[in-house]
């Protein structure tokens, strides 16, 4: 089964799942046209073979087109603890929106739903350059937004990080 712990499924609204099931939702995914996911990996190296690919997932990232194909909503996930706070999440947020920005012209804005309890999403999305929207007491979330006119792909580091 997957690694994500109680804590980091309540704050992600994520099930564990096992690797089979995985490598389904990653294919339906595939086929998907209006989802898009990166997995994240630790390390700089190639693999060598599937299942060191494997051992080296961290997380994910996914933008989702749920009202229309302009406006993108944005999740997520470093589930592997040892790798919070050290760029690994910005790294992969920057790549996922530097990809759309080239890739998908027809996008315009980036929004991401977050726990209200979630205080540490919070401020990794308002430290990306994400504005609060607003806040959902009957959901009980908070929407970042940030308009494609303000991003700046140059904000994706060059510095290696200890991953």
């Amino acid at each position: 089964s997957s690694g994500i712990n109680a804590e980091y499924g309540e704050l992600t609204a994520s099930e564990p799942l096992s690797l089979g099931e995985e490598y389904e939702m990653q294919k339906s995914w595939a086929q998907d046209e209006d989802k898009l996911t990166f997995v994240v990996l630790s390390g700089r190296e190639v693999p060598e073979t599937v299942e060191s690919d494997v051992r080296r997932m961290v997380g994910d990232v996914n933008l989702l087109f749920i009202f229309s194909p302009e406006y993108g909503e944005i999740n997520i996930m470093v589930a592997e603890r040892s790798l919070s706070r050290t760029g690994i999440g910005s790294e992969a947020l920057m790549l996922m929106l530097s990809y759309a920005v080239t890739y998908l012209p027809q996008i315009s804005k980036f929004s991401a739903k977050i726990s209200n309890s979630n205080t540490a999403s919070m401020r990794f999305f308002e430290k990306n350059s994400f504005k609060m929207i607003s806040t959902s007491e009957i959901f009980q979330e908070t929407t970042y937004e940030l308009n494609v006119s303000d991003f700046n792909p140059l904000q994706l580091s060059i510095t290696p990080y200890p991953f």
